[in-house]
């Protein structure tokens, strides 16, 4: 896996609309959103800081995106904060949760969004260690956070899920990530139903094909260079064009929703 950041992407992602105007959705909010650092957490990030949210990011290892996004948040006149760590360590998501309180008192929406892929042509190779570590990434972890920010979730927060159209309709050389983006969906309607009683909304979100740093760094140019090309709309989305999906949901605009997915996937039929 090559380790792209997206200043060496060409083209460049969209986060935002251009001339984009707020209307305080989430005024006085608290967010934490994993994978903030690029690709359509950057754009979340983004989008909730200029709608009135208090915004942590959480990465990996991309400091200067991370930076980046950071500086975008605070450009947009809101506080923000960046932690960097391992979300497959249980400690980390603890430690996560206690550093949000400490900082802004609250949590009122949590976007479990980073995620690994690793494409293999075969079922034969893929290693041990890679199913683990694409499941400790993209379900593991999701329900660390989510156990740990619960005791400070009140009613009225907002946990929101990044699954992929890759749950439904499945992919050849994704197994095993596939695999955990049905066990989100799952996760996600069953989370739902055991939240329903204390007013805490849970959904998710399943991107189609979106142009972000994890599509150059993990699939050859070749395949990266037709990414997209064969939904509806013919053509990749744009981290811009997904965060809105994440904002509907985290605001009082969808407060009769949960335990559902919108599908933001270029027109791509979906039987959810």
């Amino acid at each position: 896996m090559k380790n792209i950041s997206e200043k060496e992407m060409d083209p460049q992602p969209e986060y935002i609309k251009k001339g984009y105007k707020g209307s305080d959705l989430l005024k006085d909010k608290v967010a934490l959103i994993t994978g903030g650092d690029s690709g359509i957490g950057k754009a979340i990030a983004v989008l909730f800081a200029i709608e009135g949210a208090q915004v942590t990011i959480c990465y990996h290892s991309s400091d200067n995106d991370a930076k980046q996004t950071l500086s975008e948040i605070n450009k947009k006149g809101k506080k923000g904060l960046m932690i960097k760590g391992d979300l497959t360590d249980s400690k980390h998501a603890k430690e996560i949760i206690q550093k949000v309180i400490s900082e802004f008192g609250q949590l009122d929406i949590l976007i479990n969004n980073a995620a690994v892929q690793f494409p293999q042509d075969e079922l034969s190779a893929i290693s041990d260690e890679q199913i683990q570590k694409t499941f400790a990434t993209n379900i593991f972890a999701y329900m660390y956070l989510c156990r740990e920010a619960l005791p400070h979730l009140k009613e009225g927060a907002s946990i929101i899920n990044t699954t992929s159209v890759t749950a439904y309709k499945g992919h050849e050389k994704l197994i095993d990530y596939s695999a955990t983006k049905g066990a989100i969906v799952s996760f996600t309607r069953s989370l739902s139903a055991n939240l329903a009683h204390k007013k805490i909304r849970v959904n998710a979100v399943a991107p189609g094909p979106i142009w972000t740093p994890l599509i150059p760094s993990t699939f050859p140019e070749e395949d990266a260079d037709r990414f997209g090309k064969d939904v509806p709309l013919n053509r990749p989305g744009q981290p811009s064009e997904v965060a809105p999906s994440y904002l509907f949901l985290a605001s009082d605009q969808s407060s009769y929703m949960t335990g559902q997915v919108l599908h933001p996937n270029g027109g791509e039929i979906i039987n959810t």
